[in-house]
């Protein structure tokens, strides 16, 4: 995990506009490079780094002798970059994964190089010998990026929207900064000026296909067919093989667990993997919540039994009050359930930093999207109004639970890993029928949690624990936290600025005094920008006027039995 920036085609000093680049310090906490591209004065990329792989050689932009004229800034994790330099005979000169791409662009051109990416990145690569730069992202937008383009030819680049949006530009024309699309990549021409223009968006790869990358993939040719054996086998082995790529890594690993059966599988399978290999440390995991909440006693059980070290982060209401600020400048959002979950996260991951050595960690992130884990999921009209469900969630994954995952780790320089939204694994998902994804008996995640029904990982209660909203799940047993957020809020915002708030705020206007709260918070710090958000998360097929699971009629929490 790292922060990159660049610009092409600035009329402004450079050492003026590498201010900005400092907005996403945080991203990387053990170096800074800030560096100009020779023969355009007005071009420069900025990197902020956490090494996390090649402790010598891992500054950026990368460059190797053998391409002069190539410059690569990348944010990511390549997972497959051995497996390509085996098939394709490449001579790496250093040890980055990101070296990969530079060696694929040099053979095949930018299409292959982002469809054979195993892995999670955000990369900017200039070409200066073909007067090329080239944008592109992951299938689901792990890894974030943002650009702001203006109509002279201005183009600005960063992992994050705050290191953007103070740019200083001779124009005003077209400031509208903007999130990269996942799953894309863009063409642009460089021109002798500096400035650039927009060739071609691509889209590289659908999550529902099978990825290029997978003909080299370390797990071969899986068994056809969808009786329920084969499927449950087939299952279990790619969700392994997507935690034991992910192991790739110079620092030390850990993992978030809330006891819920996602985080659970993830610790459970990672510390089985760490073991095989020989991974010296023991794995720490950790669980957030207020004193005695359901989490924190699921999660004690599941560590017992997979005998991790476990580390327990208990905050109270002022703790969460008091960091909701924060998070939301973090986050570059004001999604109410994405700001409410992001609390605990942003809470633990600050605690991990500040008392621990782990730096690359583990967590469930996907799973509710791709196995239909969401309570809502049990009022679908029909099988495959669920699946084309759950992939409109995933399509929009970088809005909401991959931007939580993100920004609330990122913020404290930890590096984010998760399995469940690994290519091979999801398009394998995505391609079961439709009537085997369904919640079964009541129970969502049926398949998920039926496949590993007696593999011993977890104890049979968590495999089957239904899942809880996040608010209650790290609720003390006297108060959820949804309350304690409601009754906070209500005595901040008045009735009648709610009441004009369609007049203040009329995209997206917020219907709730929490959600008002929140959009004032987010105007505060990115004036105008509330395009970045289309549309609020919320359930489907159910009038809701509220997303937490926790105003659903099937919906019941542990505080509540």
């Amino acid at each position: 995990m790292c922060g990159i920036w660049a610009l092409f085609g600035s009329d402004e000093c450079l050492s003026v506009q590498c201010l900005s680049a400092m907005k996403i310090a945080h991203r990387g906490p053990d170096a800074f490079r800030f560096e100009n591209v020779n023969g355009f004065t007005n071009c420069c990329f900025g990197f902020h780094r956490l090494a996390v792989v090649d402790q010598l050689y891992g500054m950026q932009p990368i460059r190797v002798k053998k391409f002069p004229y190539l410059w690569l800034c990348y944010n990511g994790e390549i997972y497959n970059f051995k497996q390509l330099q085996k098939q394709f005979g490449f001579e790496y000169q250093t040890l980055v994964d990101g070296e990969v791409i530079l060696h694929l662009y040099n053979r095949g051109g930018i299409e292959q190089t982002a469809s054979m990416l195993d892995g999670v990145f955000a990369f900017i690569l200039l070409d200066t010998a073909n007067r090329k730069v080239f944008l592109a992202r992951d299938t689901y937008g792990v890894r974030p990026l943002f650009k702001v383009l203006t109509d002279d030819g201005f183009l600005g680049v960063c992992s994050e929207a705050k290191g953007l949006i103070n740019l200083k530009h001779s124009t005003s024309l077209c400031s509208k900064v903007e999130p990269f699309l996942p799953g894309h990549y863009e063409v642009l021409d460089l021109k002798p000026s500096g400035k650039v223009a927009s060739v071609e968006s691509v889209k590289f790869h659908s999550y529902k296909e099978e990825p290029l990358h997978a003909a080299c993939d370390t797990v071969e040719t899986l068994p056809s067919g969808f009786d329920l054996e084969t499927v449950k086998s087939n299952i279990r082995i790619l969700f392994e093989n997507a935690v034991r790529k992910r192991l790739m890594a110079h620092r030390r690993i850990g993992c978030l667990l809330s006891g819920g059966l996602d985080s659970s599988l993830v610790a459970a399978v990672l510390l089985k993997l760490m073991k095989e290999i020989n991974i010296s440390y023991p794995l720490q995991t950790f669980a957030i919540g207020m004193e005695n909440s359901p989490d924190l006693l699921a999660a004690r059980k599941v560590a017992a039994h997979i005998g991790s070290e476990h580390h327990e982060v208990i905050f109270n209401s002022e703790e969460g009050i008091q960091a909701i600020e924060d998070v939301i400048f973090s986050l570059e959002t004001y999604d109410i359930t994405t700001i409410r979950a992001s609390i605990g996260m942003y809470l633990v991951s600050k605690y991990i930093r500040k008392k621990t050595d782990s730096v690359v960690i583990f967590s469930g992130e996907g799973s509710d999207e791709l196995t239909q884990g969401y309570i809502y999921f049990h009022k679908a009209p029909s099988p495959e109004e669920a699946a084309e469900e759950s992939e409109r969630l995933l399509k929009e994954l970088y809005l909401f639970d991959v931007l939580r995952a993100d920004r609330t780790t990122a913020a404290h320089g930890l590096e984010l890993r998760v399995p469940f939204l690994d290519h091979r694994f999801t398009s394998y998902y995505l391609s079961l029928p439709a009537e085997l994804r369904v919640p079964k008996n009541g129970i969502e995640k049926y398949l998920l949690r039926q496949s590993f029904e007696d593999s011993n990982l977890l104890p049979k209660e968590i495999l089957w624990r239904p899942k809880e909203a996040f608010s209650d799940g790290i609720a003390s047993v006297k108060k959820s936290w949804f309350s304690i957020l409601q009754d906070y809020i209500d005595q901040q915002v008045d009735d009648l600025l709610l009441e004009k708030a369609a007049e203040k705020y009329p995209f997206n206007p917020p219907k709730t005094k929490e959600s008002y709260y929140y959009r004032q918070i987010f105007e505060k710090h990115y004036p105008g920008r509330s395009s970045w958000l289309p549309h609020y998360w919320m359930p489907r097929w159910v009038k809701a006027t509220d997303p937490s699971a926790r105003t659903l009629k099937h919906y019941k929490s542990a505080t509540q039995e």
